[in-house]
This record gives structure tokens, sequence and C-alpha cells, in this order.
């Protein structure tokens, strides 16, 4: 079950159907499993957000998305995958600065929130280009944007 939730007065721009369509793909390619996924999706406020950050991160800051995995390895849809926590007015303002479609950034986030869940980080540079490849892949996908256009587009 993909839980989709919105904080009392923050704006949620993308359909739950969509979010589930795109979750569901992603486990099915990336899992090679039929079986929806089950996880948490929560649009919430910046002061949210960042008080999680700093608890689970020690970092004093608001930030677009934050993933909770839980699980370590081996990831399988017999135990839930995690929840992803996007703070909606900072998203619509990176939207605006980065000059693309508020939908699209969000669905981007949710791309690459849910690469978290799934073991996927951006740590080193290989780490880092093969999740952005992944990333490019979700997005041509959906027909949206490439979120790296100066990037590199290989990984080594």
């Amino acid at each position: 079950m993909i839980d989709v939730l919105c904080d009392e007065d923050v704006t949620q721009v993308v359909a739950d159907a969509e979010i589930q369509h795109l979750l569901w793909a992603m486990s099915r390619e990336l899992l090679e499993d039929e079986r929806e996924p089950e996880l948490c999706i929560r649009f919430a406020s910046d002061a949210v957000v960042a008080a999680l950050n700093l608890d689970w991160r020690q970092k004093a800051n608001v930030t677009d998305v934050l993933s909770f995995p839980m699980q370590d390895d081996h990831f399988t849809l017999d135990e839930p995958l995690g929840d992803i926590v996007l703070a909606a007015p900072f998203v619509a303002c990176e939207a605006q600065r980065l000059g693309v479609d508020h939908a699209a950034h969000v669905q981007h986030l949710i791309i690459h929130g849910m690469l978290h869940l799934l073991g996927f980080d951006h740590i080193d540079d290989n780490e880092a280009l093969l999740m952005q490849a992944h990333e490019r892949h979700w997005m041509a996908y959906l027909q949206l944007h490439n979120p790296y256009p100066d990037e590199d587009n290989h990984v080594d």
C-alpha cells in the first residue's frame, strides 16, 4: 500500500494515482516484483522537515526531501520500504528558482526519495552518477525534464 499524506495547510500538486503509478513501476523494474510496494509519501511543512533533518541528520536547515528506509540490505516487498517526506513550500520555491514545473520537480524528488529507499545513495561520485542515471531514466519514463542536464550521462 502506498499512503500519500498531506499535512494541513500544505498543497499537494501531484495526484495520488500518479504517485502510485510511478512508485509501482519503479518497484516492478528495480525489485523485479509485481506486488505493490508498501511506503508512505508525506507532504509536510518546512518546519516539520527542518525538525526531522535536525533530528535524523544533525543538519539545522530545511531540505527538499528526506527518505527514511526501513530496510538495510536485500530489498524486498515482503516488508515496508520506508517513508519519504517532502518540504512542500520549500520544494515549490526550489522549482521556481530552478525554472522547472512544480509538479515535475515534486515527481523528481519522489523518484530521488524512492531510490534512497531502495538502497541507492550519492555519497561518492560513482554512486551519485548511478543514482542520477536512474533519476534521468524515470523522469524520461514520465516524459519530464532531465533533472541533470549539465552532468555526464555515463556511469563508470
